[in-house]
C-alpha cells in the first residue's frame, strides 16, 4: 500500500504529461510526416515555439489590434460566440494578467448552514439601492464541480472573509478537493488589519 501511495501520483503525472506531449505533438506532426521527416518530439517543439511566438505577438500593439478584430468577427457568429466567450472567461480566471476580468479574490462565506463555510471567488461588486441607503454586494462564484459549474451568490461585503491566499492557491484548493487547505488562515479585516483566525471547515469544503 505504501508503494501504491508513492507511485500513484507519479504514474498519474507521467500519464498526463505523456498524453499532453502526444496531443501537442500531433498539431504539427502531419506536416513533418508529409515532408518525410519522422522525428518524435519535433512537432511538440514546433508547437511550443509557435505558442511562444503567438504570445509575444499578441503582447504587442499590433497583436492586440488583430485580436480585437478577430473577437469582433467571432462574436458575430451564432453558437461559436458563446463557446468562445465561455472558454475565454475560464482562461482569464487563471491568467497571470491581474488586470483581466477574472477572479479578483478568494472568499470564504458562511454557507449553507451555521458554522459551515465554503470557498468562493469574488468576480465583481455591485451596489444595491434600498430605501434607507445603499449597500455594496460582492458577486461570489462558488464552484460545485471543480471550476466548471457553480453558483453565483450576491453577499454583503461585511459578511465575506478574505484570506491571505492567492487566486491560484484557491483554485488548487478547489481542484484538490480541499486536501491542500492550509492549517491556519490569516484573514484581512474590513479595516485592513490582518488577523489570524482558525476556521472549522466541515464537510462543506
Amino acid at each position: 500500500m505504501t508503494g501504491c501511495v508513492i507511485l500513484f501520483p507519479l504514474a498519474i503525472t507521467f500519464y498526463v504529461t505523456w498524453g499532453f506531449i502526444h496531443l501537442v505533438d500531433g498539431f504539427f506532426s502531419p506536416v513533418y510526416d508529409h515532408l518525410g521527416i519522422n522525428i518524435f518530439g519535433l512537432g511538440f517543439a514546433t508547437s511550443i515555439t509557435f505558442i511562444f511566438l503567438v504570445g509575444i505577438f499578441m503582447s504587442s500593439w499590433v497583436g492586440a489590434s488583430v485580436l480585437t478584430l478577430g473577437e469582433l468577427f467571432i462574436k458575430k457568429m451564432p453558437l461559436v460566440s458563446y463557446i468562445y466567450s465561455a472558454s475565454k472567461q475560464i482562461s482569464a480566471a487563471i491568467s497571470p494578467d491581474q488586470n483581466s476580468n477574472a477572479f479578483k479574490e478568494v472568499a470564504i462565506i458562511r454557507h449553507p448552514g451555521k458554522g459551515q463555510y465554503m470557498f468562493g471567488f469574488i468576480t465583481s461588486t455591485v451596489v444595491l439601492q434600498k430605501g434607507i441607503g445603499e449597500e455594496e454586494l460582492c458577486c461570489v462564484y462558488v464552484p460545485t464541480n471543480h471550476l466548471y459549474l457553480g453558483d453565483v451568490l450576491l453577499i454583503s461585503s461585511n459578511d465575506i472573509l478574505r484570506p491571505n491566499i492567492s487566486v491560484r492557491e484557491g483554485i488548487e484548493i478547489v481542484i484538490s478537493g480541499g486536501m491542500s487547505v492550509p492549517k491556519l488562515f490569516t484573514m484581512i479585516d474590513p479595516s485592513g488589519i490582518s488577523a489570524t483566525r482558525t476556521v472549522n471547515f466541515e464537510a462543506s469544503v
